[in-house]
């Protein structure tokens, strides 16, 4: 039996934040239906490439695995009747589509409610609907903009032009937030009975994840400093060239910077008058970081990383993304798992990472074409409606 055995969730979101979230809940044995426009289907669909047929692109053979696909014209009376069977046979009814054209459909929260009283309606939106954003349109770049995440790496280099993170992450983050929030409404309904209406807004979402740290000294009220982790700003924070490549080294504690440094030939810095003039200002990691980096050119990447290893020292090299596949730890865990897809062929998927020891892990269904499950939906709520 898998963790969310028996949990049906009809899914109407698009792109990557709605679908991620439903992702994983499908991982974790979640029936997800994913509601499609007819003809086009779901966005992600043509995210990627490598597939002869457009509409199965790589990011969706990820986000969309496990899924039933119906595809629906909610304008038409007749399929709009079959979303609302739907919805009154789910557990989780999660949408990202603006919540005025939701009421035009007919399916904002009362509606719904009518329809199954305990349904849990999970609404993701780009902006929290109680301030001025609230009918903004929000793609993963609007959001790291607004959220000043832009403006980390120019802090961290000197290039003064605002840039973004190279990774989907706001939308990744939010559908983080979304799943979680999904299981914490489940949790609920399961103690009382009660549905409820979630609001799950991208840019709150993100913003809170890029605060964590970086809000530091404007923490506090007034400020006794400005916003940004210094020692993930420092511009000497870059992994470190060795004779065959780069690595990442991590001197995060003073016994273990002063080890390091012992095992460099360097233990001099830490008593030197430079290194307590820049600890008193705040900027003593540079100097350690340019000392790291002036000494580990001298041996190859595995000769550190064997003595790091035996000196406690953390320590990893610095992978191409395409060397990622043959990472002797993800090969021994199965973490990449080879597929055949019945209709793309051969392709690589990642497993769920985290392992649960009282449940099964669920069965990874394939990416669904648009409406691939649509009859045998449609047929289901017929028997039902018999």
């Amino acid at each position: 039996m898998t963790l969310l055995s028996g949990i049906r969730i009809i899914d109407l979101t698009t792109v990557i934040f709605g679908p991620y979230a439903t992702q994983m809940l499908a991982d974790l044995g979640a029936e997800v239906i994913k509601v499609e426009t007819p003809g086009i289907g779901d966005v992600s669909r043509y995210l990627g490439t490598g597939n002869p047929d457009p509409t199965m692109g790589s990011i969706h053979l990820t986000v969309n695995r496990g899924k039933r696909s119906i595809a629906l014209d909610l304008k038409k009376p007749e399929d709009a009747a079959i979303l609302r069977e739907l919805i009154a046979t789910g557990d989780v009814f999660f949408h990202n589509i603006r919540g005025k054209a939701m009421a035009r459909l007919g399916f904002d929260y009362a509606s719904c409610k009518a329809l199954k009283p305990d349904i849990i309606y999970v609404h993701g939106t780009g902006f929290g609907q109680d301030g001025p954003y609230a009918d903004l349109q929000a793609y993963d770049d609007v959001i790291q903009a607004a959220s000043g995440t832009t403006s980390l790496l120019p802090r961290a280099d000197g290039n003064p032009r605002p840039r973004y993170f190279p990774s989907l992450i706001a939308d990744k983050v939010a559908g983080h937030f979304g799943a979680q929030a999904i299981l914490a409404a489940l949790v609920h309904k399961l103690r009382t009975g009660e549905g409820q209406e979630v609001a799950v807004p991208m840019f709150e979402c993100f913003t809170a994840f890029m605060l964590t740290e970086h809000l530091r000294d404007a923490t506090l009220d007034p400020a006794i400093g400005p916003a940004g982790y210094p020692r993930q700003l420092d511009p000497a924070r870059q992994p470190f060239p060795s004779a065959d490549g780069y690595l990442a080294i991590v001197p995060y504690t003073p016994e273990s910077t002063a080890r390091l440094l012992g095992l460099l030939g360097s233990e001099e810095l830490l008593l030197s008058p430079e290194y307590e003039a820049a600890k008193a200002e705040g900027r003593h990691m540079s100097l350690i970081y340019a000392e790291i980096a002036r000494k580990t050119p001298a041996k190859t990447s595995a000769e550190w990383l064997a003595i790091f290893a035996a000196n406690d020292i953390p320590a990893m090299v610095a992978r191409d993304l395409e060397d990622i596949r043959d990472d002797p730890h993800l090969t021994a865990t199965g973490f990449f798992r080879r597929r055949e897809h019945p209709d793309v062929a051969g392709y690589v998927e990642m497993r769920p990472p985290v392992r649960y020891g009282a449940a099964t892990e669920g069965d990874l269904g394939f990416a669904p074409r648009i409406d691939g499950d649509g009859a045998a939906i449609r047929a289901e709520l017929a028997a039902r409606r018999n």
